[in-house]
C-alpha cells in the first residue's frame, strides 16, 4: 500500500504566501538543503514513523522514541499530529510548533539517519532554526518539514520505505519534494 505523506499545495495557499522564498522551495513539504547537493541514493530509505503526539509542553527528548529501531541510513519520521490540528500556515504554525530536542537531534546524526522527517515547520523554532537544518545538511542529514498523513502509516505499524522526490533546483535553502510511504 502507499500513502501520500506530502502537504497538497493549493492555489489559494500560494496567493497568500507573502515570503517570496516560499514559492520556490520553502512552502508545504519540502527539503532543507541549504545550498548542499541531496544524494540520489537517500530517494528510497526505510523509515519509521514514531508517535510522539503525547508530548506536550517541551521538547521531543531521546526517551520519547525507541532509539534501538533506529539505524544508519534511516528516514526517521516524528508524528505529532501538529499539521491536523493547527492547519499548515495558520496564525502560530511556525513560530509556536513542536521541536526536537538538541540531544535527540545530536544522537539521530550519530546514528547516521539520512533524513529527519516531521510535521511541523522545522526540527527548532525561531532563530535556531536555519543552524540546525544547515548543521545537519554538513553531516549530510536532511530535515523534511510540513509531512501529514503519518497517522496512517502508525496504523500500519510505523515501518515503511519512504520514497522522496525532491526536485532538481540548485543553489536554495530548500526544494518542494514528493514522499510516500510504502506499507
Amino acid at each position: 500500500m502507499l500513502i501520500d505523506v506530502t502537504l497538497e499545495i493549493t492555489a489559494k495557499m500560494m496567493e497568500g504566501e507573502k515570503e517570496a522564498k516560499a514559492p520556490l522551495g520553502h512552502m508545504g513539504t519540502h527539503f532543507d538543503v541549504m545550498e548542499m547537493e541531496f544524494p540520489l541514493a537517500y530517494i528510497r530509505r526505510n523509515g519509521i514513523v514514531f508517535d510522539v503526539s503525547g508530548v506536550q509542553g517541551r521538547d521531543i527528548e531521546e526517551t520519547d522514541i525507541d532509539l534501538d529501531s533506529v539505524g544508519a541510513d534511516m528516514f526517521v519520521v516524528f508524528c505529532t499530529g501538529y499539521i491536523e490540528e493547527v492547519g499548515y500556515a495558520q496564525p502560530g504554525y511556525f513560530t509556536d510548533h513542536p521541536q526536537l530536542s538538541d540531544e535527540l537531534i545530536e544522537t539521530l546524526l550519530d546514528k547516521g539517519v539520512s533524513l529527519i522527517g516531521v510535521d511541523f515547520a522545522g526540527i527548532r523554532r525561531g532563530k535556531e532554526h536555519i543552524p540546525k537544518d544547515r548543521y545537519c545538511a554538513e553531516r549530510n542529514v536532511f530535515v523534511i518539514e510540513n509531512l501529514c498523513n503519518l497517522k496512517k502509516v502508525l496504523e500500519t505499524g510505523g515501518k515503511a520505505v519512504f520514497h522522496t522526490y525532491p526536485m532538481r533546483f540548485a543553489g536554495m535553502t530548500g526544494l518542494p519534494c514528493r514522499v510516500i510511504a510504502e506499507v
